[in-house]
């Protein structure tokens, strides 16, 4: 059997999200990840680099496939927007540890791939620009939206010392999505 670099590649990728979601960059190790991907370690420096480089390509994967699934759209309100997002990052949790990993480890500094994600979020603004009526800053709309939908997921013990034990992630998702009509001055419209 030959062998497949692009397969050996999407293990790679694969298992690094997985290390990195639950370890940090710092606390990721190497061999965990060419375990877990069947691969060597030689392999994963030769396609990635180092560790650092090997971030970097996951959350370029990671951003990637959140664009595609939470694409901006002209034509949705952002209550809609919002409820789609918190669809994604609830099925997808690994992906707001990967965000969150990336605050904890580069703090204020630039971020990989940092200009090409930037240019989603301003192609998100732009279609947040045409529904929103209730604020003088879409920018401000657009962050308060992501914040309400990855806080209201990234801290379980928060939401359930707040909003109690029973509190299902199905309302809440319903709450997120009227918090950000209410926001963004759309009237409320049917629940996505």
């Amino acid at each position: 059997m030959a062998y497949d670099s692009t397969a050996t590649k999407e293990r790679i990728l694969s298992a690094a999200s997985s290390e990195f979601a639950a370890y940090g960059v710092a606390g990721a190790r190497v061999d965990r990840i060419a375990a877990n991907a069947k691969a060597n370690k030689r392999a994963i420096y030769d396609y990635f680099g180092d560790k650092n480089a090997l971030f970097a390509a996951v959350l370029q994967r990671l951003m990637a496939d959140l664009a595609e699934a939470v694409p901006p759209d002209a034509d949705a309100d952002l209550g809609s927007y919002s409820a789609t997002l918190y669809d994604y990052h609830r099925t997808h949790p690994e992906a707001l540890r990967l965000l969150l990993w990336e605050a904890l480890e580069f703090g204020a500094d630039q971020v990989p791939d940092e200009d090409a994600r930037t240019q989603h979020y301003l192609d998100k603004l732009r279609a947040t620009e045409t529904t929103a009526t209730g604020t003088d800053d879409p920018r401000a709309l657009l962050f308060f939206t992501m914040g309400l939908v990855g806080w209201s997921l990234a801290m379980p013990q928060l939401r359930r010392m707040v909003l109690g034990p029973d509190y299902t992630l199905d309302q809440l998702r319903t709450a997120v999505s009227s918090a950000v009509r209410t926001l963004s001055g759309t009237p409320s419209g049917p629940q996505v």
